[in-house]
């Protein structure tokens, strides 16, 4: 058993190419592993830093044997061209074949004998392949060589058994040696196996394993928090990111100035975060402090770096906090005129326009949820004026955000300010959701504005493309209704909206945006039940048995069921309808019966009959009069109440009776059965 031990060094490589190039080429060598029979009884590792991608597989066999095999070819009466091909792709003579004659002719078979190789043979010529297979999103192309790659590649490590792996990729030959400091590349050193090559970079303080690379900076960032009495919110995507430009993290406390803390905080949360890949601070009380850590590749000796990132950020902060004073005493209401030089969406009109249509949208889901409507409409029409603020231009990610910022600034009422600034939530799966009404109106209000558009223009995803985005927009929407319990027609908003948009003079075909919108909506509470590890039997029963005017009500059978399919109650409740059902299907597909949907009670024999009918229109009766929307669990507590009544019939009635009429009003007593089941719950689907 051996060691196969890569490393591809080269200029630093943003985090993103870096971290898709090595689960690409760790990918890829599975496959190649695994295609060709290599057997690897040992670990598999994948690392990398800003300048390495290092793929370590150990125990893995020297030698593979292909086994003998017999390989069909083309029919005897087929084209000579099919014969040459075959021939061709094995690499053989037609002396070497032989005719079999099989159910379908006769044929040319080849008999290959068993193989043996060397796995040293096969990575050198397979190794150049694999790293040609490395997708790059961006890459670049440098010097005169045709080479393309994410950042320029220096030099390629290859070693199997302690021994280098001859071959050439581009213009780079493979060799055992790397460059062991990024700014200083004529500083080599050889390396024969991973072990030694790993304790190398781990005695220069390099951490090779992005996961222990992660670990370090997380417990460094706590016990520095905690020295200074601050409190960190660990961003996980931005942990990722800085995990992923540094080797030798360290970090270091810096001061950006008091004075801008006036300023909102999202304005320097996004600053610090997103442009700048620093770690905000809080006090006790979760307040904002001008404290911020800096994750460094160098110590700090001289505090350089610390007196630089303080620089940087006060520059930017500046120019924020004059953006901020300029913003925020500029009228809205006077900036309404203004969006119409906004364009929303080719074929959609301006924002203007768009404001109005979600005015009157949250106007009628006002009346819904019983809110003021004179609220949802000023928010509605000032709730994109920032747009065209500088902010808004320098910091897209404060869409909203800063709009209720300004609307604050500028006296408006609480309502009106937090609607604008969470009408764009959820933006997907993660984010937060708005759980006041005038949030939740508003934003509703746009998504429907926004689907319906789109949906309208034919511009619906296909397949795995979403070049706007409407997947996650869709589940945002979702999320809106089911997190917020609410019982709202969807399907009359959409005809609404439709509407809306023909008297400004968009012409869509109602009945497509309708049919289609519905089965995208749909689609998307699949998604998210899925999410929350639902059976995805149950959730096509749930989606079968529910349309967008009862999102909510689908997704809580869904949720609640799958809480009891492994509980007795959900296996009882699943058996009574299996039993039921699989009887009348078998009879109906059997006997071609047709069904008239009634019960003969004057047909009834038994008792056992009588109490099966007498509980299903006791249950009908529940339904009518009791709001099953409210309480899914009782409902499933009711229809378990079948249980006794219906294997008492099964064990006491032949339901194939000699007599025609008495079977056939038997499959009736069972078709009425399922139908109370099937008006709860689409139970045909469910496993089991």
């Amino acid at each position: 058993m051996s060691e196969f031990f890569l490393e591809l060094f080269s200029e630093e490589i943003p985090p993103k190419l870096q971290i898709n190039a090595r689960k690409k080429l760790s990918l890829e060598l599975n496959i190649f592993f695994e295609d060709n029979n290599i057997n690897i009884t040992g670990s598999k590792a994948s690392f990398s830093t800003p300048n390495r991608i290092v793929i370590n597989f150990s125990n893995i066999s020297k030698e593979v044997i292909k086994k003998a095999k017999e390989i069909k070819g083309p029919s005897v009466n087929a084209k000579p061209e099919a014969l040459e091909g075959f021939l061709k792709s094995q690499n053989i003579k037609k002396s070497q074949l032989n005719l079999k004659s099989i159910d379908k002719g006769e044929f040319y078979f080849y008999k290959k004998p068993e193989q043996k190789f060397k796995t040293q043979d096969l990575l050198k010529q397979n190794l150049p392949l694999i790293l040609g297979k490395i997708n790059w999103n961006k890459s670049m192309k440098w010097g005169s060589n045709q080479m393309f790659w994410g950042r320029p590649l220096k030099s390629i490590l290859a070693v199997f058994e302690k021994k280098k792996i001859d071959f050439k990729f581009h213009h780079l030959k493979s060799s055992n040696y790397t460059f062991v400091d990024k700014d200083f590349e004529e500083k080599k050193r050889n390396f024969n196996n991973f072990k030694s090559y790993y304790s190398y970079f781990k005695s220069i303080k390099i951490i090779l394993d992005q996961n222990k690379r992660k670990e370090f900076i997380i417990r460094e960032l706590k016990k520095i928090s905690k020295k200074n009495n601050l409190l960190i919110n660990l961003n996980d995507n931005l942990l990722n990111e800085i995990t992923n430009i540094v080797e030798k993290p360290k970090i270091i406390l810096c001061e950006f100035d008091k004075k801008f803390l006036t300023i909102p905080k999202e304005i320097l949360i996004i600053t610090m975060q997103n442009h700048q890949k620093y770690i905000p601070t809080f006090d006790k009380n979760r307040k904002l402090t001008s404290s911020f850590l800096v994750v460094s590749d160098t110590k700090d000796i001289k505090g350089f770096i610390k007196l630089g990132n303080e620089r940087v950020i006060d520059a930017r902060l500046n120019d924020a906090e004059f953006f901020w004073n300029r913003n925020k005493s500029q009228n809205l209401i006077k900036q309404l005129t203004d969006l119409k030089k906004i364009n929303f969406f080719k074929g959609l009109g301006s924002y203007f326009e768009k404001t109005q249509r979600i005015k009157k949208l949250g106007s009628l889901i006002s009346d819904e949820l019983m809110i003021s409507k004179e609220k949802i409409e000023i928010a509605a029409s000032i709730c994109k004026v920032d747009l065209k603020s500088d902010l808004v231009g320098e910091f897209p990610e404060l869409q909203g955000i800063m709009g209720g910022h300004f609307a604050e600034a500028q006296g408006f009422e609480k309502e009106v300010c937090q609607s604008i600034s969470e009408h764009y939530l959820p933006s997907g799966l993660d984010s937060k959701v708005p759980k006041n009404l005038y949030s939740i109106t508003l934003s509703l209000s746009d998504k429907l504005d926004t689907l319906v558009g789109f949906f309208g223009l034919d511009l619906a995803p296909t397949g795995s493309k979403d070049p706007y985005a409407l997947r996650r927009f869709t589940i945002g929407l979702v999320r809106l209704v089911i997190e917020n319990k609410l019982k709202i027609k969807l399907r009359s908003l959409i005809n609404y909206s439709l509407t809306l948009y023909k008297e400004q003079g968009f012409e869509f075909d109602i009945t497509k945006v309708l049919k289609e919108l519905n089965d995208f909506i749909l689609d998307r509470l699949k998604n998210y039940s899925k999410d929350k590890d639902i059976r995805f039997d149950i959730i096509e029963s749930s989606v079968q048995s529910c349309d967008i005017d009862e999102l909510y009500n689908g997704y809580k059978k869904a949720e609640i069921l799958n809480k009891n399919i492994k509980k007795e109650l959900g296996r009882d409740v699943v058996e009574i309808y299996k039993r039921s059902s699989s009887i009348l299907n078998r009879e109906i597909y059997k006997n071609k019966l047709e069904l008239s949907n009634t019960v003969d009670t004057g047909l009834f024999k038994s008792d056992f009959e009588k109490n099966l009918y007498r509980k299903i229109q006791e249950i009908k009766k529940y339904f009518v009069n009791f709001d099953k929307n409210d309480d899914i669990e009782q409902s499933l507590e009711e229809l378990n109440k079948f249980k006794q009544d219906v294997n008492l019939f099964f064990d006491n009635v032949k339901v194939n009776d000699e007599n025609h009429l008495i079977k056939k009003n038997r499959l009736e007593l069972l078709n009425l059965l399922c139908k109370n089941f099937d008006n709860f719950f689409n139970f045909s689907k469910i496993e089991g």
